[in-house]
């Protein structure tokens, strides 16, 4: 295993993430950065034959419901609540010229 990151990696990293690290703090990402490489190195050793893969950790399935009309065409009912109406829609007051 033994993932070795360089000094340059730190400083690109540094760079795309917007991050001013100090060497100290370079370091210690360095070892933080190898340990996770490490570790998904081991998750790829492990044996997944049979097992399905999944998209959430949780069993969801799809949530949504169906789309359908439940309130119909009440077209006469909502235009009672206009101020005016023309030809059955709304009519509003002009936003431009």
């Amino acid at each position: 295993m033994a993932n070795v990151i360089s000094d340059e990696t730190i400083e690109y990293v540094g760079i795309l993430s917007k991050l001013k690290l100090d060497d100290e703090q370079k370091e210690q990402a360095k070892k933080d950065l190898e340990q996770m490489l490490d570790y998904i190195d081991q998750l790829g050793e492990l044996d997944t034959e049979g097992v399905e893969p999944m998209t959430h950790v949780h069993p969801f399935t799809n949530c949504f419901r169906e789309d359908e009309v439940t309130n119909g065409d009440d077209r006469e009912n909502i235009l009672k609540n206009a101020p005016e109406e023309k030809d059955g829609s709304f009519v509003v007051p002009r936003t431009f010229d």
